[in-house]
């Protein structure tokens, strides 16, 4: 069942649940692409193939706002957006209680490994490297972990968890990139909390958001 955040003509915006593809890979698995083509194809009796234009991405075991293109116009102008930083994605995390200070901008220069499917963080640029930047601010403290709020300023591969770990702190259950531990369902405790963007055609600002996973700590984090 897709949980959709929002959709009209133009757009369509789902929470991802950790787990699934956004676009298909060399698995076979079905993507969230064509479940949400199913539900465009049911919903409104479309005859023939649909189409939806894929934005952008999130890795596989996080979750959280994804949203597609209903139109091939809508698709250039929202590409374009990506392109020239126009959005604001935020993110919230669970990490270990290290976070010094508990605030504060992260720039690093990342070398993505494609064989290894991994990103590497260096303090300084080095060659073929790429400038990645996020601002990070401690939420609130758990028992044994701290919830971050995350904005990304660039979009690199595995930016965030790349970032994280190089600090010191990686995500919750993400073993690539350095927890001791996983999660059962073999997710990562990271979340595309929302996204801000202008309206392929109205050019309204929409700030769409997507409620965490029904799972005791996310529970607790949003907790009063």
């Amino acid at each position: 069942m897709l949980d959709i955040l929002y959709e009209d003509n133009h757009l369509i915006a789902v929470n991802k649940v950790a787990g699934d593809l956004v676009q298909g890979d060399q698995t076979g698995d079905l993507p969230l692409v064509e479940k949400v083509k199913s539900y465009i194809k049911k919903k409104y009796n479309k005859p023939g193939a649909v189409f939806l234009g894929v934005i952008h991405r999130l890795d596989r075991p996080t979750s959280g706002v994804v949203i597609f293109a209903r139109t091939s116009k809508a698709l250039t102008r929202m590409n374009q957006q990506f392109k020239e930083r126009k959005t604001d994605k935020i993110y919230w995390a669970i990490v270990l209680p290290k976070i010094k200070p508990p605030s504060a901008t992260l720039t690093h220069w990342l070398i993505r490994n494609t064989k290894m499917n991994k990103s590497f963080a260096h303090d300084l640029e080095v060659n073929d490297s790429k400038k990645a930047v996020l601002h990070y601010k401690k939420l609130r403290d758990l028992d044994r972990y701290v919830v971050l709020k995350i904005r990304l300023e660039t979009g690199r591969h595995h930016q965030i968890r790349c970032q994280l770990t190089h600090m010191g702190f990686p995500v919750k259950g993400d073993l690539k990139y350095g927890a001791k531990r996983s999660n059962p369902d073999g997710s990562i405790d990271l979340h595309a909390r929302s996204l801000s963007i202008d309206h392929p055609t109205t050019k309204e600002r929409i700030n769409i958001v997507a409620p965490p996973p029904s799972k005791p700590l996310w529970n607790f984090a949003l907790s009063d």
